[in-house]
């Protein structure tokens, strides 16, 4: 039961982030205000965090400077927030299949920042290094293909739109459907840097759920001076029993949950096993898809596969440098085994004359 745990868990957690992309998107195409969206989902995210941190943590709580309270808040604001906005817009202006096959960049973009940052390593002497670079390679192929190819789409025999909204392709120019991946990829960007941090973020303070849950709450108040500044007509704040209640709703709640799961995914599994689990938040996508009625055009389809061959190269890459590095390490101590034989031997060879 323990080894089904994790791999029912990342099925969960994709299932979730599929639904999401859907359910915002027929928001957005109901009139929903993005940023509105955004703050929304946070302050539910932290209505149901806050209780659970404190019961958890309000006797073990590490104590919490101003400097680290400014570096939580600076790493909400473009890791939380403003990510989530920019990537939002960058839904609104394209489909839910595109931002679960842009999602893909994220481990990728995760590994070649920690290459920059010395926490990972990338030598191109070697097969693994060029490995690697060809799934960058891959994946950057995939954007240029998502942005600048539709294609046809692709329907099953199901003719009825469930949402009943139009499709994207006959709304949004090309023009917009490019900016909306370029904004997908520059948020993906923005989440690996924040991944990347986190680990320096979390030396300084330690506790995992008091981290999450006050970056949540920062960046429920920064969404909501960017929602402020950005929708000025307060009749789209507004709540009413439609789609867009229910995708704010369920946003916010799986936001909370989202974050347990992966904490504890990773924790069970490590980071890669998450990592390699990314690519069914797009096959899930294409199926809920179908299922509603909606259409998928095949640009989103090739650049999704072109994509997650990238991210699988690039995991690939990794598992042969581990593989060398323990063959390295076991013939080090082979070789040290065979030096002190040899001293062994080499010491017992006057008591052998005498």
């Amino acid at each position: 039961m323990g080894n089904i745990a994790p791999y029912a868990v990342s099925i969960l957690l994709r299932l979730i982030y599929a639904v999401t992309n859907i359910l915002t998107k027929v928001a957005f195409s109901q009139g929903t205000s993005t940023s509105v969206l955004v703050f929304y989902r946070h302050l539910i995210a932290t209505v149901l965090l806050l209780p659970i941190a404190f019961a958890i943590e309000r006797k073990t709580a590490p104590s919490l400077s101003f400097k680290v309270s400014l570096k939580l808040f600076v790493h909400a604001l473009y890791g939380m927030s403003a990510s989530t906005i920019i990537f939002y817009i960058g839904l609104n202006y394209t489909s839910a299949t595109s931002a679960s096959a842009v999602i893909n960049l994220l481990p990728v973009l995760t590994f070649f920042l920690a290459v920059l940052f010395g926490m990972e390593t990338l030598n191109l002497n070697r097969t693994h290094g060029i490995v690697k670079v060809s799934g960058l390679v891959l994946c950057s192929i995939g954007v240029v293909v998502l942005a600048l190819y539709l294609g046809p789409e692709l329907k099953l025999f199901i003719h009825h739109d469930l949402f009943h909204h139009t499709s994207h392709t006959g709304t949004n120019s090309s023009r917009k459907w490019i900016l909306g991946i370029v904004l997908q990829s520059f948020a993906d960007l923005m989440w690996a840097l924040w991944a990347v941090l986190q680990g320096q973020l979390l030396a300084e303070y330690p506790s995992k759920v008091l981290n999450t849950t006050i970056q949540i709450v920062f960046a429920t108040v920064q969404s909501f001076l960017m929602a402020l500044l950005i929708e000025r007509d307060f009749s789209r704040w507004k709540l009413s029993l439609d789609v867009s209640l229910v995708a704010i709703m369920y946003s916010g709640i799986t936001l909370a949950i989202l974050s347990y799961l992966q904490i504890w995914l990773v924790d069970k599994r490590g980071p890669v096993f998450l990592s390699m689990t990314v690519p069914l938040t797009l096959v899930i996508t294409i199926i809920l898809t179908f299922m509603i009625g909606e259409a998928v055009t095949l640009g989103s389809v090739i650049s999704g596969v072109l994509m997650v061959g990238g991210l699988y190269n690039v995991l690939w890459g990794k598992r042969i440098e581990q593989v060398a590095m323990s063959m390295q390490g076991e013939d080090g101590e082979k070789v040290a085994c065979l030096d002190l034989e040899e001293q062994e031997m080499a010491a017992s060879v006057p008591t052998a004359q005498d």
